[in-house]
């Protein structure tokens, strides 16, 4: 089964991963996909800075994703340039 990735914010890590496997919840994202485990945390100190890190991280890709958790940050860069056929940089007739 391919990896599927939950990007949240949380004030009770450990807590909140016994709440997504206990599977309460049959509506949540995470209840088919369990038991679910964590790969990859980060603490902030600013609630407004992890809920903006959450928004930006779920917008990411799947290999964009796998880089952070395999720790391989310096990969970032290059996975969020655009590798469309039809982008400027690649598109060199």
């Amino acid at each position: 089964m391919a990896m599927s990735a939950y990007t949240g914010v949380t004030s009770g890590l450990e807590w909140r991963l016994a709440e997504h496997n206990s599977g309460k919840d049959s509506g949540s994202y995470t209840f088919t996909r369990r038991p679910v485990e964590i790969v990859f945390s980060y603490e902030f100190q600013d609630v407004r800075q992890a809920i903006a890190s959450e928004k930006q991280v779920k917008g990411w890709s799947r290999k964009k994703k796998e880089a952070i958790i395999e720790d391989r940050w310096d990969d970032l860069k290059a996975l969020a340039e655009c590798q469309n056929s039809s982008h400027y940089k690649n598109n060199r007739s």
